[in-house]
């Protein structure tokens, strides 16, 4: 993490609630560093706030002074911008203090020590350098200590003002960037979380797919061997998209359609299938094998297990009231009551909607009529 200045309106190295004692103590500047903050402070708005206090100053003192307003604005001008040069300094060096010594305590002093002084340079430069004679004149004496003194009574108090505006601003700043981080910390967390939900799910996926291999080995099938073949390409197909982190619903409806296909060469009397999905919903993104896997529960324990086999209808529509989506997988399988729907897949597949989808997803289930199950998701994209 970069040092930063203490003088910025950026983020600070020290919450608002911090000392600036302590403050200089955590955050040291190089030379460089310090040069940068310097200019970076005298900024044009600091730069003209401080040439308007000083005209205010001199409008109010006019009436009391002889020399005409356009002399006491060059003075007080003078006065002004040296102090804010004072003030400005002091914040940036000497660049370590001793730890008796804050920082704000020293940048107050040095606009106590610079009015006085900047007061006494413009007199001085109106002898022509002459102490005696400044000393010796009772006018000039009478606009020294009026500018000096009022300065003494005013600028301590615009240094104190603009002190705690900027360590409120830092606080501020400070408070907006741990929020930024602890966002950021949650979201890497979520990823995390995410990532190891779906390493879940890809044994389990592996697993059923070899369990297909398995029972068309054993029926002696003639199909066997294309289906081999289909499967192996596949598998060769989908292994990369499983570790994918920017899936889209049409990459996962891609997957879901050779995965059908696969099934439908396997049972070619007992499954069918039908896809009606909106080609503007397939860019939205979509936590990987989330569809699969409701397809696969549907074979598996919906069609699989039936002597009649079955129909499986996928579908999606945007819902126009809230700009969800829903998104259904329906069987005319087993049903609920035969199914295997409360098991691991699906309280994964939950878990993992909840984390993809921190505004709002759901999964449901419920029974079709004459039998069957319906899965629907609903989604915030």
């Amino acid at each position: 993490m970069s040092k930063v200045p203490p003088l910025l309106d950026g983020p600070a190295a020290s919450t608002g609630r911090m000392p600036f004692a302590r403050q200089e103590a955590a955050t040291v500047l190089s030379q460089a560093e310090a040069w940068r903050a310097f200019l970076v402070y005298l900024n044009p708005s600091r730069v003209l706030s401080t040439l308007g206090l000083a005209a205010f100053a001199a409008v109010l003192l006019s009436p009391i002074f002889a020399v005409s307003f356009p002399v006491l604005l060059g003075r007080t001008l003078f006065v002004g911008l040296l102090g804010l040069l004072g003030f400005a300094v002091a914040g940036h060096w000497p660049r370590r203090l001793p730890r008796w010594l804050a920082r704000w305590l020293l940048q107050v002093l040095a606009v106590v020590v610079m009015v006085p002084t900047a007061t006494l340079v413009v007199y001085l430069v109106a002898v022509g350098g002459d102490l005696y004679r400044l000393l010796n004149s009772e006018g000039r004496m009478f606009g020294f200590l009026w500018i000096a003194g009022s300065g003494l009574l005013v600028a301590p108090l615009l240094a104190m003002g603009a002190l705690y505006r900027q360590r409120d601003a830092e606080a501020r700043s400070q408070a907006l960037r741990f929020e930024l981080e602890r966002s950021e910390l949650e979201r890497q967390a979520l990823d995390v979380r995410l990532r190891l939900l779906q390493a879940q799910v890809e044994p389990h996926f592996l697993f059923n797919t070899l369990a297909n291999v398995r029972a068309l080995v054993e029926t002696g099938s003639p199909q066997a061997a294309p289906v081999l073949r289909s499967l192996i390409a596949y598998l060769r197909a989908a292994m990369p998209r499983l570790q994918s982190e920017v899936a889209t619903l049409g990459d996962e409806l891609t997957l879901v359609r050779a995965y059908l296909e696969l099934m439908h060469l396997r049972m070619p009397d007992r499954l069918s299938f039908s896809i009606h999905i909106p080609a503007e919903l397939e860019n939205l993104r979509f936590p990987p094998m989330a569809l699969l896997t409701l397809v696969e529960n549907a074979v598996r324990h919906g069609i699989d297990p039936s002597e009649e086999g079955g129909h499986i209808e996928l579908g999606a529509e945007r819902s126009t009231a809230e700009g969800g989506v829903r998104l259904w997988v329906s069987d005319s399988g087993m049903g609920l009551s035969q199914s295997a729907g409360s098991g691991t897949g699906l309280r994964n597949l939950r878990e993992r909607l909840k984390v993809f989808y921190p505004g709002g997803a759901s999964l449901a289930l419920s029974e079709n009529q004459p039998h069957g199950l319906r899965a629907e998701i609903q989604f915030q994209p």
